[in-house]
């Protein structure tokens, strides 16, 4: 067993086919199927079943796929310490992402400062909704990920705070209060955005023993916003999710505080911070300084 099969028998399950594998690794897919065909002769044991459209991980390759990113995870640990001692810094840090919040408010300023100071680290960055992020940190896929805090099965770094918001067509009824609150909107037809916000929303109306008028569930921001503007629903999403020109680029939303006040943290997680590589360690190092210094830490 080596680690070249590892790498490809990861890539294979991530890239879900050999050619796309093949592509992504710079080799050939002849390279590819005897990697897996090799590793699997070894084990003793079916990885992937081979279908015409895809290439499906087994029951057994799944519990052995958590294994090899465990062991190529540590490998890349031990390089990277090895250059750190050497004075240099080198390496692969794995990033999962979700939503505006993280991908346009938070990552752009901390990757600025991070390639600033490790001009030698790649830098992978894979965006889904938050519970993809979850599962790809727990499944090692991932080195750190942007998530809702708290979240007590990962270490934990909070990086900034802010408030769940109530938007509405402009000639919306409620758009005449102040403030409204849960039992209000749901009266209306809702639109449940599925990127940062709905872990925490749904469990809001089930704690007020309400349930939302769910129309829709998306996970574009932008297109959450463009039904709210088309008069189309109402929705909740959290200030740091909104586009800066919000007022120009959708003059018909308007934004209402809740009542009672809902706060978010948003942060970063690790399954490990204590034994994360030195790349992942100096990301969560740069994120807390930015946060603290211009995000305004949580």
């Amino acid at each position: 067993m080596t680690f070249t099969q590892l790498e490809i028998f990861v890539m294979v399950a991530e890239m879900r086919g050999f050619t796309s594998a093949a592509l992504r690794l710079g080799i050939s897919q002849s390279a590819v199927s005897h990697a897996i065909k090799s590793l699997e002769q070894e084990l003793d044991a079916q990885l992937v079943e081979r279908e015409q459209a895809a290439v499906t991980v087994t029951e057994l390759g799944q519990r052995l796929l958590l294994r090899a990113r465990e062991i190529l995870g540590l490998t890349e640990a031990m390089r990277q310490d090895a250059a750190v001692a050497r004075g240099l810094h080198k390496g692969l840090l794995r990033i999962g992402s979700f939503g505006p919040t993280s991908s346009l408010k938070l990552l752009p300023a901390i990757l600025q400062a991070y390639r600033a100071r490790y001009p030698g680290v790649e830098v992978q960055i894979d965006e889904g909704p938050d519970a993809a992020v979850l599962q790809w940190v727990a499944d090692r896929r991932v080195d750190v990920g942007f998530a809702v805090l708290p979240d007590e099965r990962f270490d934990t770094v909070p990086l900034v705070e802010d408030e769940l918001t109530a938007l509405l067509p402009r000639d919306h009824p409620l758009a005449q209060h102040d403030t409204v609150t849960l039992a209000e909107l749901s009266e209306h037809p809702f639109i449940m955005p599925e990127a940062g916000c709905s872990a925490l929303i749904e469990p809001l109306f089930a704690a007020a023993a309400l349930a939302p008028q769910v129309r829709y569930r998306m996970s574009q921001m932008l297109t959450v916003l463009h039904l709210v503007d088309n008069g189309d629903g109402i929705t909740v999403l959290a200030e740091l999710a909104l586009p800066h020109a919000l007022a120009q680029t959708h003059p018909r939303i308007v934004r209402r505080p809740l009542r009672p006040t809902v706060r978010r943290r948003v942060g970063l997680i690790f399954r490990n911070l204590g034994r994360a590589a030195p790349a992942a360690q100096a990301f969560a190092e740069i994120a807390r300084g930015i946060a603290k210094t211009s995000l305004g830490t949580a």
